[in-house]
């Protein structure tokens, strides 16, 4: 049997691939438009790479204010993220977050997913930021959400167009797996046929 092609390096893989869930916060979810289905596409991606290997992070603005992460992601940060399971900031961007970019691009993470609230500001100011520092960023598109729609699309039209690279949760999970003998498969097959919050 002839050896496969090369893989793209268009795709992310586990070991140059981080995920960072954006501000999933109890006070800013009611706001946002169908916050119940993007904090369940969050909750498979963080499933997902923990499943697969694939470093994690989150972060929290201002949760003196807007409170802590909402409780249904807790569990799942908690084995994908491991000890700190979430940064606070005070900055819309998530370039204050340092220690966890600086860690990333150490260890060769070179590539972001990004996912959470609300898409046209910590999101949009996240993905710019980190292309400047160098990162490729790629975006969840139905793991991430605005409180109005002309916002968050008008914001990914205009990440798209600065390079962000757009996929959906089900695409990137399996773009992880890359191969249906891997460890993680059972897993990823299963976070894709869950069904979807009414």
């Amino acid at each position: 049997m002839p050896a496969p092609l090369p893989r793209s390096p268009e795709l992310m893989n586990v070991d140059d691939t981080a995920l960072l869930v954006i501000d999933v916060q109890e006070r800013l979810a009611p706001a946002v438009g169908e916050s119940a289905r993007i904090t369940w596409n969050c909750g498979r991606l963080l499933r997902g790479a923990a499943a697969t290997g694939v470093a994690a992070a989150a972060t929290e603005q201002y949760p003196e204010k807007l409170g802590p992460t909402v409780p249904e992601l807790a569990g799942h940060l908690a084995a994908a993220c491991g000890d700190q399971q979430t940064s606070p900031k005070r900055m819309f961007s998530c370039r204050e977050c340092g220690d966890v970019l600086d860690a990333w691009q150490a260890s060769g993470r070179h590539r972001v997913l990004l996912a959470g609230f609300e898409t046209h500001v910590c999101v949009q100011q996240t993905a710019l930021d980190l292309l400047a520092a160098g990162f490729r960023v790629y975006l969840a598109v139905d793991a991430v959400g605005s409180r109005s729609p002309v916002d968050h699309q008008t914001a990914l039209q205009r990440m798209t167009a600065a390079g962000v690279t757009p996929t959906t949760t089900e695409a990137a999970l399996f773009e992880w797996c890359v191969d249906s003998s891997a460890a993680a498969f059972k897993t990823i097959s299963g976070l894709a046929k869950e069904p979807p919050p009414s």
